[in-house]
């Protein structure tokens, strides 16, 4: 399969690398499917492509990057809906926003991935999560493992 988008140029992509988004994202409820993109210029970051909009592309990094010992904790209700067998087998992604500070990861709304079924949502994190995580330079060098 093959997309046209705006950012990437053209992409080729299985329909074994789909991920899809039930409820699509906050804003983005008719983006559903995507595919992840390594970032050729930062091994840190990568993009959620849109499949269904081809303008659309969110900066995505994983938070365990950038945040030590950073911990999902979330309502039961919130991971219902991916059906995970193994909550600990969940891919946890942070969306990565531009402010006047810098870069930042939104850890208040981070998205959860089911990488067996290749379904995610974008979850409401239980507690004082920062909406806006400033991400420092040259943290990331400090894991490689996400």
């Amino acid at each position: 399969m093959e997309v046209a988008s705006t950012r990437f140029g053209r992409i080729e992509f299985g329909t074994e690398d789909t991920l899809f988004f039930p409820e699509g994202l906050p804003g983005l409820e008719d983006c559903r499917q995507w595919v992840i993109l390594a970032d050729p210029e930062d091994e840190v970051f990568a993009w959620l492509q849109s499949l269904h909009r081809p303008e659309v592309a969110l900066a995505v990094a994983s938070p365990r990057r950038f945040v030590p010992g950073y911990q999902l904790r979330v309502c039961r209700r919130e991971l219902e809906p991916l059906g995970l067998v193994r909550v600990e087998a969940a891919c946890v992604l942070a969306i990565v926003s531009k402010s006047d500070a810098g870069l930042t990861l939104n850890l208040r709304g981070p998205l959860v991935i089911d990488p067996d079924r290749r379904i995610g949502r974008q979850v409401i994190a239980n507690g004082p999560a920062p909406l806006q995580y400033p991400i420092v330079a040259g943290k990331a060098a400090l894991r490689k493992s996400a």
